[in-house]
């Protein structure tokens, strides 16, 4: 990637430091649940671990990369202004504040604050959804991509309040009123979340930068395979949420199918645009190659599951053991592989944009690594390739963990190479970054000037 592609008006876009620390938020709560993923399998972490695990990684990581990503990129690519800047940093710092308060209740037992922490969570996710609903609403025409964020803000509104519900439920058991169990809740709520507001927004940019980084167009069969997505998976969605929650065994089959469907169909798009690319194969195509075989697998996978059993909670992210192709491999990989354009891409544009035509200057990919980035892609792709045959085959659990251990290191390897970024072409360290004013370097600097 030689240059920005001409189509976007980066002048539109909040200052770099929005975006960047919504990353390293995000980087940060993979890593603390990477920690307390091994101290799970070492039978060390007291109190609910495993559902401190999976906000850490959901709530923690992926959706506040989803945050900072759209914050970024819904005014670069719809070439409107964001509404507020302002309520970009509150976003951040409510669901960060809720989510490290929420993890720690869950660790500790202390599950009376459970409330106090989510309603924080709660009310930092909306406060995203109504600045970013606001920033689109200024478009006139909404392209796919923008399609899919709009619904997407959608299923947040709708997953994070069940998550309030049930925050509120472990103290008072406000869901025994009524005609629902908590299980239901709790699988409608997951449901929602996953496919809901974080697939669909996987989706939704792998249709712009699926396109735009094997620099091709979608055409013939693609074009249906498009309309089936579209409508199939929200359609699905909500199907598969609707008869989860109310426990309709029907409507939940119907639903599961259509979202697999739709995964299908994105997974053929995906490797279409791979075969027909026109540029130089790199690390982030590998990526894009994983997601694609791990989306149609965990479809393939899931089908006959949830075509007989779509409330049974072991089938609550698809098939017998495919949790791992859907949360690592597609889900994962698409994170990763997006932040491998966004970090650079935000700092070349603060950094080096102005400079283009007065003095040579380096292209967007060669602000990181490019070796760490292969070596880090090996590591996750072999990493996860162990880890979903040792979920198929049910071998034994030493599997498992060199599969673990390698996609942590991989993790490591992603966040030295982006360090690496901020480190030689940016102004701000990391801890500038996530401290602003309050850092020590800034502090030091403020000094030094008077």
């Amino acid at each position: 990637m030689a240059a920005i592609p001409g189509s976007v008006d980066t002048d539109l876009q909040p200052p770099m430091t929005v975006p960047l620390r919504h990353f390293w938020v995000g980087l940060t709560a993979l890593l603390a649940g990477s920690l307390v993923g091994i101290g799970l399998v070492g039978g060390v972490v007291p109190g609910l671990g495993r559902l401190a695990l999976v906000h850490l990684f959901l709530v923690g990581w992926v959706c506040v990369t989803i945050l900072g990503a759209m914050t970024q990129f819904v005014p670069v690519w719809s070439g409107v202004p964001l509404h507020s800047r302002r309520l970009a940093t509150l976003q951040l710092a409510l669901v960060a504040v809720g989510l490290t308060g929420f993890v720690a209740a869950l660790l500790l037992g202390a599950l009376s604050v459970l409330p106090v922490f989510g309603g924080v969570m709660l009310v930092g996710f909306w406060v995203f959804v109504y600045n970013v609903g606001r920033t689109l609403a200024r478009v006139d025409r909404l392209d796919v991509t923008e399609r899919h964020f709009a619904l997407s803000l959608g299923f947040f509104l709708v997953f994070t309040t069940f998550g309030f519900v049930l925050a509120v439920d472990f103290t008072r058991p406000v869901l025994a009123q009524y005609a629902v169990s908590r299980s239901n809740v709790v699988l409608a709520h997951a449901t929602l979340a996953v496919f809901g507001a974080v697939l669909t927004t996987v989706y939704g940019a792998l249709y712009q930068l699926g396109t735009m980084f094997t620099q091709t167009e979608l055409h013939g069969i693609d074009t249906s395979l498009k309309r089936i997505e579209e409508v199939g998976h929200p359609v699905g969605v909500a199907l598969l949420a609707i008869g989860r929650f109310a426990d309709w065994e029907p409507v939940a089959s119907l639903g599961g199918l259509l979202v697999c469907l739709a995964a299908l169909s994105v997974g053929t798009i995906l490797a279409r645009k791979l075969s027909e690319m026109r540029v130089e194969w790199t690390p982030m195509h590998t990526r894009y190659a994983v997601v694609a075989a791990s989306l149609s697998s965990w479809a393939l996978l899931t089908v006959p599951a949830w075509a007989t059993e779509p409330l049974a909670r072991t089938h609550l992210l698809g098939g017998p053991g495919t949790t791992h192709l859907l949360v690592l491999g597609t889900i994962g990989f698409v994170v990763l592989g997006t932040l491998y354009h966004v970090v650079p891409f935000v700092v070349w544009v603060h950094r080096y944009s102005d400079l283009l035509g007065f003095e040579d200057v380096p292209m967007i990919d060669d602000l990181y690594h490019s070796k760490l980035a292969a070596a880090d892609a090996a590591l996750l792709v072999s990493g996860t390739a162990l880890l979903a045959v040792a979920d198929l085959v049910r071998v034994a659990g030493s599997l498992r963990g060199v599969g673990g251990v390698l996609v942590g290191l991989g993790v490591v390897a992603f966040a030295v190479n982006m360090r690496s970024v901020l480190r030689n072409h940016s102004q701000h360290s990391v801890g500038s970054l996530l401290l602003g004013r309050y850092s020590p370097t800034r502090a030091r600097a403020l000094l030094d000037r008077e």
